[in-house]
């Protein structure tokens, strides 16, 4: 089965034609020296040679004319501001970019099997970007399942699969309040005389901020604070429907949210934008907040369903993925993401079962 990884590179060079500087080992390092706080260990962890780690650097600082390091006699070494910025930059194009090329790289996969007349179709899943979704498609990999995978938002994933253009298809609904007006969102394309779902996982939604909430921010209400910066999710998707929901129903006017229309595709990129500190405030999921070392609010929890027609429940080429979502073992990869319930993964339930008539 082949498999295929696209992934972004950096090149920094300059106009007067001087050869660029292969970036991502220089962002590796940038990156590790901000983690252990010296450039000898960094290059260890790295396999780079003290003397080969600053070369990186000051080619780069030439190139850039100003500094990265700063290095004092026994403190260590820090990064710059300007050093800071590359890494955060790094990690909001790797947070923006990995939805697209993982759905890119798994189409790519898809058209060189069938090049190769491969006798099995790969198995098509749409979904909203998660934390859960990519572990299930690591132990899809794992057991050379072919899986053509498309990052969606929850809406067009459940329309794919009514339509005949996927087998499966992720999508959340919150539990609480929101639940009848989130649900009602799918139920146009859900037939329950048909379709079955699955559940992933339980996960908590809520606000990103700086650590140690420097802004003491408390809530939804704070969102439409002078000055404050937000960063939302693009309309369509699950998480700013019920973000727009959240904000009807405490009174609160989106016009007098600064940032409201600036979105990022995924929870990963909303926390890498906070965290690199070009906004103060973002809404997603628990562990994307976790992962970039911000500070949680939480607000809700959700569920999270792959929709699939019942005959496909019954289908010998979907049997790993079932034996996948009800292993123990997998229960517990997902139980280990910040903010994430497992104790109901794998259950199958009818529509009705699962949001009512």
């Amino acid at each position: 089965m082949l498999q295929i990884e696209l992934s972004p590179r950096w090149h920094i060079g300059s106009v007067d034609g001087e050869a660029p500087l292969e970036a991502d080992a220089l962002l590796d390092l940038l990156s590790a020296v901000q983690s252990c706080g010296s450039i000898a260990q960094a290059g260890r962890e790295l396999g780079l040679s003290y003397r080969h780690a600053w070369g990186l650097v000051r080619r780069a600082e030439q190139l850039l004319g100003q500094q990265l390091l700063v290095c004092g006699r026994g403190q260590g070494s820090r990064l710059t501001d300007l050093g800071q910025r590359l890494v955060w930059a790094n990690a909001r194009v790797g947070a923006r970019l990995q939805p697209l090329l993982a759905t890119l790289a798994s189409e790519l996969e898809g058209e060189l099997g069938r090049a190769q007349r491969r006798s099995r179709p790969p198995l098509r899943l749409h979904a909203s970007h998660g934390f859960a979704v990519a572990a299930l498609c690591e132990q899809l990999a794992a057991r050379r399942v072919p899986v053509t995978l498309s990052y969606r938002n929850s809406l067009e994933a459940v329309a794919a699969l009514a339509q005949g253009d996927c087998d499966l298809a992720g999508f959340h609904v919150p539990l609480g309040r929101f639940e009848g007006p989130a649900a009602q969102r799918y139920l146009q394309w859900l037939r329950p005389d048909d379709h079955r779902l699955v559940h992933l996982a339980v996960r908590t939604q809520g606000l990103f901020v700086a650590p140690g909430n420097p802004l003491k921010l408390r809530g939804l209400t704070d969102l439409s604070r002078l000055g404050l910066r937000f960063v939302n999710r693009p309309e369509g998707s699950g998480t700013r429907f019920l973000t727009d929901l959240m904000l009807r129903h405490q009174g609160i006017d989106r016009r007098r949210i600064s940032g409201y229309d600036h979105t990022e595709f995924t929870h990963a990129a909303v926390a890498a934008f906070v965290a690199s500190g070009m906004a103060d405030v973002g809404i997603g999921v628990q562990t994307a907040a976790d992962r970039f070392g911000l500070h949680f609010i939480p607000l809700l929890q959700e569920r999270y369903f792959f929709a699939v027609s019942g005959e496909s429940l019954q289908r010998p080429d979907l049997a790993p993925v079932w034996a996948i979502l009800q292993s123990s073992a997998f229960r517990r990869q997902v139980a280990a993401l910040k903010g994430y319930d497992a104790s109901r993964t794998g259950q199958i339930l009818g529509i009705a079962e699962a949001l009512g008539e």
